[in-house]
């Protein structure tokens, strides 16, 4: 085992149903530790859930992915950057983060998420006929974990689903650490262009979809600029489809590979919503987003970061942490962890999470209930399971019954 000092985060995944080793050495030794990333610089890491709740919260520490300071993961740069791309909330700190947030909140309650959940069930009904009336095996990736949010998340926002799979190709190439910076700098050039020319087609004839609302909205305020509705439209194309569906493959994964804790929610569908809980903070997909930047003189636990150096806070390291979450590495549907940080803290927690979490309940009661046999059609451990993508998951998931 190296130092923490020696270690390059972020840490590709051995196990699909364990952080890296090298995280948990750093929480239980060295919990607050300066790490190399891949631009080679330093920055420090965040491992213990009060800690990463702490960080998370404290607007001492920026979520400007723009200062240069700000801790990139990825080689070669942020091509967000490099693009002058347009801002989104989630490059914004405060005064500016608010009201750009509450702009389109009204379009996540819990309220507008139950009014979408027929349209889910129906959806995911529809894929789930499709996949019984095809021969098997079937890889669930492909016929249910991304279809069932990119078509809802191009329904809400009036995106023509034709175009999911021009997205998929080019967000999974944006996100992913091993394609090369001209690679991603590219593939985002596309989305952005294509994004451009859509909400300029919806600045002519706005629909009832998010974006034709967040237009008026904006014009009748005074406050529409063209650019802030385009970063919005890129942040929640790509961040309401890819998270959800690997979430999707990796719970149903986590559920055969638990069939004792699966009879739980097939006896009480009641009990789906704390399994979700559950499974976000078991599998935390997303383990390395909450980077941040100190904009002062921060001490914590002892330990004093600098104005201007990086932290990254480990949401998988926190949601594993014992100190919180009992026999952390045990998958417990009944343990009803809504403590986790699976969706970020404080004020940049995920706006879609109402949204999230109502896919992800409807998809795993109705594919259960209707296909109760399913089984893996592979050994789980010829799973390929994306060891190299800033969003965890799997590239195929063959399933049969």
């Amino acid at each position: 085992m190296t130092t923490a000092e020696e270690l390059e985060l972020p840490v590709a995944r051995k196990c699909p149903f364990a952080p890296p080793a090298e995280y948990t050495q750093i929480r239980e030794e060295q919990p607050i530790t300066r790490v190399k990333i891949p631009d080679g610089k330093e920055a420090w890491v965040v491992s213990r859930h009060e800690d990463v709740r702490t960080v998370l919260n404290d607007r001492r520490f920026s979520s400007d992915r723009f200062n240069p300071n700000f801790p990139i993961l990825v080689k070669g740069g942020n091509v967000f950057r490099q693009t002058n791309a347009e801002r989104t909330m989630i490059t914004m700190d405060a005064p500016e983060h608010g009201p750009a947030r509450k702009s389109v909140l009204g379009e996540f309650t819990v309220k507008r998420v139950n009014a979408m959940r027929p349209r889910i069930q129906e959806i995911v009904d529809g894929l789930i006929d499709d996949i019984l009336a095809s021969e098997e095996p079937v890889d669930l990736v492909e016929k249910l974990s991304l279809p069932v949010p990119s078509l809802v998340i191009c329904e809400l926002l009036g995106v023509p689903y034709s175009e999911h799979d021009f997205f998929q190709e080019n967000t999974a190439k944006i996100l992913k650490r091993t394609v090369s910076f001209e690679e991603r700098r590219a593939a985002f050039e596309r989305v952005r262009g294509y994004l451009d020319q859509l909400i300029t087609q919806k600045e002519a004839d706005p629909g009832d979809d998010l974006l034709g609302r967040q237009i008026v909205k904006l014009r009748e305020e005074g406050t529409y600029e063209h650019g802030a509705v385009l970063g919005l439209a890129f942040l929640l194309l790509v961040a309401g489809h890819e998270t959800t569906a690997n979430m999707i493959s990796l719970g149903t994964v986590g559920l055969l590979q638990n069939p004792s804790q699966l009879e739980t929610i097939k006896a009480d569908p009641g009990k789906t919503l704390d399994a979700v809980e559950e499974l976000l903070r078991y599998f935390t997909i997303v383990d390395t987003a909450t980077a941040r930047v100190a904009v002062e003189d921060v001490e914590l636990d002892g330990v004093t970061i600098r104005s201007g150096e990086g932290v990254l806070a480990l949401g998988y390291t926190a949601n594993w942490d014992p100190a919180v979450f009992d026999e952390p590495d045990k998958l417990d549907l009944t343990r009803g962890a809504r403590h986790h940080v699976a969706f970020g803290f404080g004020p940049h927690q995920c706006l879609g999470q109402n949204l999230a979490r109502a896919e992800l309940q409807i998809v795993f009661d109705t594919l259960f209930r209707r296909i109760p046999s399913l089984r893996l059609a592979v050994d789980v451990d010829d799973l390929p399971f994306k060891e190299d993508a800033s969003i965890y998951g799997l590239y195929r998931l063959p399933v049969t019954w």
